[in-house]
């Protein structure tokens, strides 16, 4: 497989070196920036947008927890080691579990095109330790127009969207959008749905087999989810305009077989208000204002799995994101600065029942109620960016200054402060029309949440370490953009060095075998490299691919431990794919996705080796009747068995004492079509 691997790079490299008299295609992004275009249109398969980001991009891998809401990676970095944005609005999940990550709460049928923005050089948003990702939805039209999508797909997969935008007066655009789906449990490989995949690990021995599903759940759908999306742009003036925005997110009986627990339901709701005026004078070329809330309810259970039959727990929790931001961007000679402040106050609550009766009261006073004792996590940034243009060079710098209060509503519990300066330096040198070399260094950080802070344990074990220190990221990025006549070529290093990094230790546990003061700062670096490109072969054939690789290594040992390996650093990924484009209404991809083996690994914590894979996937698109497009598509055409998420102990995962943690395998082959119609 390694060999394979490597061979295709050779030959990506190869084919760059090959120049086609065919016209010159320029996308005019960021040197640090990869963007994901037309994902309502392309990503018609299903809802998950962290499924449709790792078939996207070679520096994104996937953590699989179930068929919907699926976490992400990017370079070696999860949780609130990035940062995720929907137009703006900073969005939390509510599960200490990541069983609703913020990419969740917002579907691929909504959404336009995503920026992934890797390294340290954004200073406008609050957490942005090593990358953050901006997902930017879909926009109401002026004139009148809409689509309604039908899909179907193996493991019983039915799906229905619409949307219908258009302008209802001379200055105000609607837009109305609105799914359904639900899935059966999909089978892996091997044939195994959920039931199977949970029974299989009984036998081997890594998972209990109180764990399985009880006998009238067995059967139960993987999940259940509608969506609902409501947007109003009104222009008050030629240069002023207000934007208001709803999203509502409500999923059902979501199953999380690796996991002990299910999601009862998993609800959201955002809020965004934004007001943009432009041309205000000589020092305001654009002045914006953003106000938003975001919130969400999750409760999980016990309830299906054979160890709730007679007494099921549930933990059951919410969060709430407030935020505020104004920004202000004026030229001043060949200066364009961009000077603002930055507000958010993130509450998050959390609570046991037993039988549907708080823990405490059904306990007779022996465990506890609160996980997370209404813990509020507020920001206070200040700003300022300066983009220079000098004559070839163009130098992008930024500096924000952040005071972070975390305070939990258990007087016991300590409250936390923060303070940091971070910021950035990133040039860009346009060598000529067609080469750009790009090099910067950046500080950026990250305060530990309230789970790292405060948990507490089912059975009273205090989880959380109450005095961390916040996770502070030094990086260097260089690289190269290329553009030929028939293709394109962009390839990325950095260098991170992670000071008080926050690492999960597994070995500090209590008598009776519960984690205890279980997060833990230590220093750390991560370095790599990612490739991507283009080559345009003829008028309708075209190849795209990329590829990612990472290593990681913590500076000493956690507590207890003798190993270094830094977790969540996912293998070498390749991602390539050759398109065939006819008269403008056939397409037709198909696309080749591998890892090389999961061998370097934080074994003291959890992860264990995976195996290398490599899956082919098939699609077709044809238009017709001007208004009608038809896709289908098969995905792991040979069948393969394989995982892609790995095991670290910062989630709580099936597992037997002495044992192996459950591996979540990936779907097997999916079949799917859909149909849309436009107007």
């Amino acid at each position: 497989m390694k060999k394979g691997i490597y061979l295709s790079l050779a030959c990506s490299l190869w084919i760059n070196a090959a120049e086609v008299e065919l016209e010159t295609i320029y996308v005019e992004t960021k040197v640090d920036t990869e963007v994901i275009k037309d994902v309502s249109g392309e990503e018609i398969k299903s809802a998950d947008l962290g499924e449709a980001l790792a078939k996207q991009s070679a520096s994104v891998s996937l953590i699989r927890r179930s068929g919907i809401a699926n976490d992400i990676i990017v370079r070696g970095q999860k949780k609130d080691n990035i940062s995720v944005t929907i137009d703006g609005v900073k969005v939390h999940g509510a599960c200490p579990n990541r069983m609703d990550p913020p990419i969740s709460h917002v579907l691929t049928n909504n959404v336009d095109y995503i920026e992934i923005n890797e390294g340290p050089f954004n200073v406008e948003d609050f957490g942005v330790l090593s990358a953050d990702v901006k997902v930017h939805t879909i926009k109401p039209e002026e004139e009148l127009s809409g689509d309604i999508n039908l899909g179907f797909g193996s493991f019983g997969y039915k799906k229905g969207a619409f949307s219908l935008s258009g302008g209802i007066a001379e200055n105000v655009r609607v837009l109305l959008s609105g799914s359904a789906e639900t899935s059966e449990q999909y089978e892996d490989g091997d044939g195994n749905d959920f039931v199977g995949q949970i029974a299989r690990n009984i036998a081997e021995g890594t998972a209990p087999a109180s764990a399985q599903y009880q006998d009238q759940y067995k059967d139960m759908d993987a999940y259940t989810k509608k969506t609902f999306m409501a947007k109003v742009f009104w222009d008050i003036a030629d240069n002023q305009e207000l934007r208001l925005g709803y999203t509502a997110n409500r999923s059902d009986d979501v199953l999380y077989p690796s996991s002990k627990m299910d999601a009862l339901y998993d609800d959201s709701d955002i809020y965004n208000l934004e007001y943009i005026a432009k041309d205000l004078g000589t020092y305001s070329k654009e002045l914006n204002l953003q106000v938003y809330e975001s919130k969400v309810k999750h409760p999980m259970s016990t309830k299906y799995r054979v160890m709730g039959a007679v007494n099921y727990m549930t933990h059951a929790l919410d969060t709430k994101t407030q935020g505020a931001k104004l920004k202000n961007s004026f030229a001043l000679d060949n200066h364009t600065i961009t000077a603002g402040l930055d507000y958010s106050k993130r509450n998050w609550d959390g609570g046991y029942y037993m039988n549907d009766i708080p823990l405490d009261i059904a306990s007779g006073g022996t465990r506890p109620y609160h996980s997370i004792w209404d813990v509020d996590t507020e920001n206070t940034a200040f700003f300022i960016e300066d983009n220079v243009k000098l004559d070839k060079v163009s130098l992008d710098m930024g500096l924000r200054y952040d005071n972070t209060d975390v305070d939990s509503g258990n007087p016991a519990q300590q409250s936390n402060e923060y303070d940091e300066l971070n910021g950035y330096l990133l040039g860009t040198y346009q060598a000529n029309a067609t080469t750009k070399y790009f090099a910067g260094f950046g500080k950026s950080s990250r305060v530990p949440d309230a789970k790292e802070l405060y948990w507490i344990g089912s059975m009273g074990n205090a989880v959380g370490t109450p005095d961390l220190e916040n996770t502070v990221n030094y990086e260097f990025d260089m690289g190269v953009e290329k553009q030929y006549e028939n293709a394109s070529l962009k390839v990325k290093a950095f260098y991170s060095k992670l000071e008080d990094y926050i690492a999960f230790n597994s070995s500090n546990v209590n008598m009776m075998g519960a984690s205890v003061n279980a997060y833990e700062n230590v220093d750390a670096s991560i370095y790599g490299f990612d490739l991507s490109g283009t080559y345009i072969a003829t008028d309708s054939l075209y190849f795209d691919y990329g590829m990612a690789f990472q290593k990681g290594e913590k500076d000493d040992p956690l507590t207890g431990q003798t190993g270094t390996d830094m977790p969540d650093i996912a293998p070498f990924k390749l991602n390539a794919a050759v398109n065939y484009d006819y008269d403008s209404t056939l397409a037709l991809r198909a696309e080749v996705i591998a890892a090389d083996d999961w061998d370097t690994f934080d074994y003291e914590n959890g992860e264990q080796e995976l195996d290398s894979y490599a899956v082919l996937n098939l699609k077709a698109s044809q238009k017709f009747a001007k208004a009608f497009e038809l896709t289908v598509g098969i995905d792991n055409v040979f069948d393969k068995t394989y995982a892609v998420s790995n095991t670290y102990s910062d989630l709580i995962l099936l597992a037997t004492p002495g044992s192996e943690v459950m591996l979540m395998n990936e779907p097997g082959r999916y079949i799917y079509t859909n149909i849309r119609y436009e107007f």
